[in-house]
C-alpha cells in the first residue's frame, strides 16, 4: 500500500504531462477568443485627437466601419500602416483609437506614417481598450452598421489580413448576417 501511495505524485504528474501534450498538440496558438465577437461595440465617449472635444466613438460607426486601436511608441503599429492606407483607398471607413498615448506624439506619428483614420480618438487612460477587450496594440474590430463587432484582429494588419476583414464584411452585407469570424 505503502508503494501505491509514493507513485500516486508521479502518476499525477504523468497525467498531468498527458493532458497538456493534448492540448498543446491540438491548440491553434493563433486564435485568440473574443467575448465581443457577435456582439454590439460598447458605448465610448472619448476626446478626438484633433479638438480634444469628448464624442461618441459609436456615433462614428457609420455603415460597416473598422476600430482600429493603435499608438506612437508601438513598432507593430508602424508596421501596418500600409495595410491601413490601402484599406482607406478602398473605401474602407476606419476609426482611430490612440491607445495610452500622447496626443502630440499620435499627431507625429500620423503625419509621418500617413493618416488613414476618418477620425481618431484618445484613449489616454486605456478605459475603452478595456471595454472593447483589446490584448495590446494594435488591435483591430471590423463593426457592422448596426454596431455589431464582426471580427477582431489582434496584431499588425498585412494587406492579407485586412482583405479578409473586406470580405467577412462584404459577406455580412450580403447576407445580414452578423457572424463573424473571431479571429480572421
Amino acid at each position: 500500500m505503502t508503494r501505491w501511495i509514493a507513485l500516486a505524485p508521479l502518476a499525477v504528474l504523468a497525467a498531468l504531462a498527458i493532458l497538456f501534450a493534448t492540448f498543446g498538440l491540438h491548440h491553434d496558438p493563433h486564435f485568440i477568443p473574443d467575448a465581443l465577437v457577435g456582439h454590439k461595440a460598447p458605448q465610448e465617449t472619448l476626446p478626438l485627437l484633433n479638438t480634444m472635444t469628448p464624442t461618441s466613438l459609436n456615433a462614428q460607426l457609420e455603415g460597416v466601419t473598422l476600430v482600429n486601436f493603435f499608438a506612437s511608441w508601438c513598432p507593430p503599429c508602424a508596421e501596418e500602416a500600409p495595410a491601413l492606407l490601402a484599406l482607406q483607398a478602398q473605401g474602407v471607413r476606419i476609426v482611430g483609437v490612440a491607445y495610452k498615448d500622447d496626443p502630440a506624439k499620435t499627431k507625429q506619428f500620423l503625419s509621418r506614417l500617413g493618416d488613414p483614420f476618418t477620425v481618431v480618438f484618445v484613449d489616454r487612460q486605456g478605459r475603452a481598450a478595456v471595454d472593447f477587450g483589446v490584448d495590446a496594440a494594435p488591435d483591430t474590430f471590423l463593426v457592422d452598421q448596426r454596431g455589431v463587432i464582426l471580427a477582431k484582429h489582434a496584431g499588425p494588419l498585412t494587406v492579407e489580413d485586412a482583405q479578409t476583414l473586406v470580405d467577412i464584411a462584404d459577406r455580412a452585407a450580403r447576407s445580414g448576417d452578423d457572424s463573424g469570424s473571431k479571429q480572421p
